[in-house]
């Protein structure tokens, strides 16, 4: 059995679904201990909101959302016809 793609190509350690799956569990496992980490250590914040648990991964969450929401509006206006340039 080969390891190579019909043109040529070798295959890649991403192109099996096997390990794409692994590294999204190893994400969302790294994003559940950062958010228990969050419980453990004591925070000195400059303002009381942030000493919420879990407030930065809450945040930056809510940011994330935003920002790939409005580029998608942003799309919308910015898209120019398949045939600009020519």
């Amino acid at each position: 059995m080969s390891n190579q793609k019909k043109d040529g190509d070798e295959k890649r350690w991403l192109d099996n679904p096997k390990n794409v799956s692994k590294l999204v569990y190893l994400l969302v496992a790294a994003c559940i201990l950062s958010v228990l980490a969050d419980f453990v250590w004591s925070r000195h914040g400059h303002f009381s909101f942030e000493e919420i648990p879990a407030f930065y991964a809450v945040y930056g969450f809510v940011a994330y959302c935003f920002i790939v929401l409005s580029a998608k509006q942003l799309r919308r206006i910015l898209k120019r016809d398949e045939n600009y340039y020519d």
